[in-house]
């Protein structure tokens, strides 16, 4: 059920003038819902009244012939391959941009989940014919405009009705990671992928550094002198760690000129050992080309995930916190799938990249699941598996995305799920903003204003976030 409409009420506040004129002169009747509450973690009013099976979403896309408006249910995926087949086009979703100039040129923010105007051609989910009353968001208004299906048959009567998306509630995870890894590659016709599968899952080789680093972290009688040795035997990594700790971020006092500085002053031992394997693994794989429009680099979502990890932590109650430096690695390596995906399988990245941009409503992993049955999250947390990674690590990556996961090591998923939709919900990395249960919080011992304050900061430092970022990059 999506939160959504219990607590709305009708109002008589404007739409776009651009859409009031157009159901005006159809002879339309609709009703104007506005959101009477607004939650504070994301962007949907409270209630369970409305499945997202009558919320309508709007799909721009385009190729070498023009534009082509897609109307689909929000519970469903477009699927671009079969919807390319039907139309004999080689459609693509326009970037975030050309949405941008669109909704300028008609005097708005943001585009409204409504057809544009009867010069484009108009394709409409079946589906959405039996779904009951359905509601079309006005942009970013707080308002819903809410249409009988009589009426929003009028609306799409020029349109073509086509059996084209898939619906999300076909997906749902698998518990077995190894079984689910090789029956998604089983069902491949091309024994290639599954020869290129087997290999990644060892290889390429954990980096000798990382695997020093490995041995480093359990020895008990391990300190300061011998991390810092093992750090500057890698220069690169070394200067990484440095500026880490130099970024006015943590507000150290004084230069902080090594990484003896660095653990001692500023980031502590537990940090800085895995904070210098998250870096070391980082650059085993090269950053991919050609991501998704408007993708956050890698690693400003992995900074952005790694200090908001550090802030949760700390504002948890301190007898239930996880190990700092364990949660700050699942940070680091949060999206690590996405280097794995590309270096695994390049011919279906491309096409998983043209998905999720037309599924900006859709979860990546579910999307990836359609087109190769199976995702990032699983492909990495097998990958640190061979890698011997903390388990603590694999578990958080592999179910960060089930708030409801309750297996081994439950903490970081759930922490590294939270963190995922704080980021989303104030725009600094992409995806789709789910509503927060209130349990998520108390299973963490977490108040909510403590999480929003963690991710205010981060807001607030976004800018020095991204220099530490780019440091990496280099």
């Amino acid at each position: 059920m999506l939160k959504g409409m219990a607590d709305c009420e009708v109002s008589n506040m404007p739409i776009p003038p651009t859409v009031s004129e157009r159901l005006d002169s159809q002879g339309i009747h609709y009703q104007i819902i506005e959101e009477a509450e607004i939650a504070p973690l994301h962007q949907l009013c409270r209630g369970d009244q409305l499945t997202q099976s009558q919320v309508v979403k709007l799909v721009i896309l385009k190729d070498s012939i023009g534009h082509l408006q897609a109307l689909i249910p929000a519970d469903s995926l477009l699927d671009l391959s079969r919807l390319c087949e039907q139309q004999g086009r080689n459609l693509e979703a326009i970037p975030p941009q050309e949405y941008e100039q669109m909704a300028r040129s008609q005097g708005l923010e943001h585009l409204p989940d409504f057809p544009l105007n009867d010069s484009l051609p108009l394709v409409v989910e079946k589906r959405l014919k039996h779904a009951g009353d359905l509601y079309l968001e006005m942009g970013n208004s707080g308002h819903f405009l809410k249409l009988p299906q009589s009426e929003f048959a009028k609306l799409v009567a020029n349109g073509r009705q086509a059996d084209f998306c898939v619906a999300l509630d076909e997906f749902s995870p698998n518990s077995d990671d190894r079984r689910a890894t090789e029956h998604s590659v089983n069902q491949f016709t091309q024994l290639r992928i599954k020869r290129r599968l087997e290999e990644t899952l060892e290889m390429p080789p954990l980096p000798e550094t990382a695997e020093q680093i490995i041995q480093l972290r359990i020895d008990p009688d391990a300190g300061v002198g011998e991390l810092a040795e093992l750090v500057e035997k890698d220069p690169s990594l070394a200067a990484q760690v440095v500026s880490w700790a130099s970024s006015p971020y943590y507000a150290a006092p004084g230069a902080i000129r090594s990484v003896h500085d660095a653990v001692v002053r500023v980031l502590g031992f537990d940090l800085v050992i895995n904070l210098a394997l998250g870096l070391a693994l980082g650059r085993t794989l090269e950053l991919p080309k050609g991501g998704p429009h408007g993708v956050t680099p890698f690693w400003d979502q992995s900074v952005y995930c790694a200090v908001t990890m550090e802030g949760l932590v700390k504002a948890m109650p301190s007898e239930r916190r996880p190990s700092m430096g364990l949660a700050y690695l699942s940070g680091l390596l949060s999206n690590y799938g996405y280097l794995v995906l590309a270096h695994i399988f390049p011919p279906y990245f491309k096409v998983i990249c043209r998905s999720i941009e037309a599924n900006t409503h859709v979860d990546p992993h579910l999307l990836e699941q359609h087109v190769l049955g199976i995702d990032r999250e699983t492909l990495a947390s097998q990958l640190m598996d061979c890698w011997s990674m903390p388990e603590e690590v694999i578990h958080a990556l592999r179910w960060q995305n089930y708030p409801g996961y309750q297996g081994d090591y439950n903490l970081y998923a759930r922490l590294l799920y939270l963190t995922n939709q704080l980021l989303r919900g104030v725009g600094l990395i992409q995806g789709p903003v789910h509503p927060i249960n209130e349990r998520i919080f108390e299973e963490l011992g977490l108040a909510q204003e403590d999480a929003l304050h963690v991710i205010n900061h981060v807001v607030a430092m976004k800018d020095e976030l991204r220099q530490m970022a780019k440091n990496l990059e280099g």
